[in-house]
């Protein structure tokens, strides 16, 4: 909630048409440290990801502890998300191989949905994947992943095959392969972070600053601090904010897949080069 009060204590609607703190950057940066521990210091970007991480596995160990024959719906519910990504994403994609990958794809999709659901979470409101580096280390994890499964599973053919592609004419083959090389090395875990970072930032910003600008414009229509004009324009906000909350929910989930998602796909294409 800092950010919201932070953007709320600098939010003249007579000057501003929305409320929002002078640096924008204010929204995500939280370096005041909340506790030391061992002289490490623990800033609220650094709980969230260490919460986000019991968050899972607390998941996983409720929903999984019993093994009931006949499941109630918390584990029915756990062990069909387990069951979806290991059939249609790890085994789906990858094919028999993406067992031995599934419990990593798991994990990143359940770390990712709940560090996302953190957006719409009452007295957080921040999304941790809004912060470049954790969607940066989690692409150069799946990076380092797949490559080594590349040249684990092909050898050197994994980089000749890029370099010097098959099947395509000789006189492409140069600029194809460098082509090739410089997406596979370079571009994909590059535009695999942008792309889960910039919905969560542009998502988290939106939210902040109507939900903001909407609790001022209410409270001065009734304190007489705003005109009447202005204030009614605040239920306008609100009405804007719930529904971008309502699509923030399916972006949450979705941002999630297709990290997860093409996770898979970038790991097929890596021992399955046939394809």
């Amino acid at each position: 909630m800092d950010e919201l009060i932070l953007a709320l204590e600098e939010c003249d609607l007579n000057e501003n048409a929305v409320c929002a703190p002078s640096n924008v950057t204010d929204l995500f940066e939280f370096r005041t440290p909340i506790v030391e521990i061992l002289g490490f210091p623990i800033t609220r970007t650094v709980f969230l990801i260490f919460l986000a991480g019991l968050i899972a596995v607390l998941l996983l160990w409720f929903g999984l502890r019993k093994g009931a024959t006949q499941p109630g719906k918390f584990q029915l519910s756990i062990e069909s998300l387990m069951t979806y990504i290991r059939d249609e994403v790890a085994v789906g994609i990858i094919g028999p191989l993406g067992i031995k990958y599934y419990p990593y794809l798991m994990a990143l999709f359940i770390f990712i949905l709940i560090g996302n659901a953190f957006e719409v979470t009452p007295f957080i409101n921040f999304p941790i994947t809004s912060r470049m580096a954790i969607p940066l280390f989690l692409s150069l994890l799946t990076w380092v992943i797949f490559v080594f499964a590349g040249f684990k599973r092909n050898g050197i053919s994994y980089l000749t095959g890029i370099i010097w592609p098959p099947g395509v004419p000789v006189a492409l083959k140069p600029l194809v392969g460098l082509i090739e090389f410089v997406s596979v090395f370079l571009v994909r875990p590059f535009s695999l972070a942008v792309r889960l970072f910039a919905n969560l930032v542009a998502g988290h910003v939106m939210l902040s600053l109507l939900l903001v600008t909407a609790l001022v414009s209410v409270v001065g229509l009734f304190t007489g601090e705003i005109p009447v004009i202005k204030g009614v324009f605040g239920f306008a906000w609100w009405a804007l904010a719930l529904a971008i909350f309502c699509f923030e929910m399916i972006v949450i989930i979705l941002q999630a897949y297709i990290f997860t998602l093409l996770s898979a796909v970038y790991i097929d294409t890596s021992i399955n080069v046939e394809h």
